[in-house]
């Protein structure tokens, strides 16, 4: 059994550097707003949150999606940081990445898993026309 965890992590720390500096090189303008309006979308953005691993592929496809509509949402490592992880587990239910934090007014949250929910819910708030 620890041979093939061996393997595995030999595996995320070779790819990994590769993958971030892939998604680095192909990172996608962001929609330019006005100040004003990108001001009140930074505000709704504070009620977000986005529990993620730096390396995982379907973090990576929101990450590129939050670029794109010029989000500034928090991302949190639920990998590397224990307390992310567990309030993640303790919110959300499960410890699965991409999870969208969306909290509400009234101190409500909804978790929302999945990368294509997740940048399906970003573009119907936040795209432009």
């Amino acid at each position: 059994m620890s041979l093939v965890r061996s393997f595995f992590k030999t595996v995320r720390v070779v790819l990994g550097p590769v993958m971030i500096g892939w998604e680095w090189l192909r990172r996608p303008r962001g929609v330019v707003r006005a100040p004003a309006q990108q001001q009140l979308v930074d505000m709704q953005c504070k009620s977000l949150a986005l529990y993620q691993y730096r390396t995982c592929p379907f973090c990576m496809k929101v990450r590129q999606n939050m670029r794109r509509l010029s989000l500034n949402i928090e991302q949190r490592d639920a990998q590397h940081d224990a307390a992310h992880r567990a309030a993640l587990v303790a919110g959300g239910g499960k410890a699965k990445v991409p999870c969208l934090k969306i909290s509400d007014a009234n101190g409500q949250s909804q978790w929302l898993y999945d990368s294509a929910a997740i940048n399906a819910y970003l573009d119907s708030r936040f795209k432009t026309a």
